[in-house]
């Protein structure tokens, strides 16, 4: 997506230092998988970034995306400023209040950000490293 300079997958929201994978997918660390996002507020706001979110994930999946199951799946924003709570809450208001989800609870939690463990090498770009499609977008 054209502002994005940077992301990568790993493990954030838990309670467990340097987590793995095996070590999250036991589901006792609290860690939901996560992407951090790094991107040119000149080139793309942080709204836009939430249409993508909102548009790419099932927020109304809790603990699981795809065939993807347990807490570590589980949908939610890490947000890093009061300014970032108060778009994705507004966000999430403004959906709420959509027909989109008139049947299915949105459950996509917001909270703030604490530390982001970096997964293992194997993980990054996942999809293209087994030819699957990818979420880019733009």
């Amino acid at each position: 997506m054209k502002g994005v300079t940077f992301t990568a997958v790993g493990y954030s929201g838990g309670h467990f230092d340097n987590p793995t994978y095996e070590d999250v997918c036991r589901g006792k660390t609290g860690h939901a998988e996560a992407v951090e996002v790094e991107y040119n507020p000149a080139i793309v706001s942080y709204d836009e970034l939430l249409n993508v979110f909102w548009n790419k994930h099932n927020s109304t999946a809790s603990n699981h995306q795809e065939l993807d199951v347990g807490s570590q799946y589980r949908s939610v924003i890490f947000f890093h400023t009061p300014k970032q709570e108060l778009l994705a809450r507004a966000s999430k208001e403004q959906l709420e209040n959509s027909s989109r989800y008139h049947k299915s609870p949105i459950v996509t939690e917001i909270v703030a950000a604490s530390q982001f463990y970096r997964a293992e090498n194997y993980h990054q770009q996942y999809l293209k490293k087994h030819g699957r499609a990818s979420y880019r977008i733009g």
